[in-house]
C-alpha cells in the first residue's frame, strides 16, 4: 500500500470532512493515552494489552495521522519526507 491508497481507505471510512488543529490534538491524545496506559501497565489494563492490541494502536498513529495531514491541507508524503529530514539532521 502507498500513502494515497491509506489516505483514500481514510476518507472512505471517515468521510472527507476535515478536522482542524484541535480535533486533530484531541484525537491523537486518545491515542497517546492508549499507549501510556500499556507504559502504566495497570493490574486491571493487562489483559487487553496483546501484541494486536500495541499494533492497532501504533497503527491508529500513523493512519491517522496520514488523514490529519490532509486535513490540514499537506501533502503526507511531503509531511513525511521533511520528517526523515529532521531525524537525519537531528542525529547528527
Amino acid at each position: 500500500m502507498n500513502i494515497q491508497d491509506l489516505l483514500k481507505q481514510s476518507r472512505e471510512i471517515w468521510g472527507n470532512e476535515k478536522l482542524y488543529l484541535s480535533g486533530i490534538i484531541v484525537r491523537m491524545w486518545k491515542v497517546f493515552w492508549d499507549l501510556c496506559r500499556w507504559e502504566r501497565d495497570a493490574i486491571k489494563d493487562r489483559e487487553v494489552h496483546t501484541d494486536d492490541d500495541l499494533k492497532k494502536e501504533l497503527g491508529n498513529i500513523i493512519f491517522s495521522t496520514i488523514r490529519w495531514c490532509d486535513d490540514l491541507g499537506y501533502n503526507p508524503e511531503e509531511c513525511i519526507d521533511i520528517s526523515i529530514q529532521a531525524q537525519k539532521r537531528f542525529k547528527k
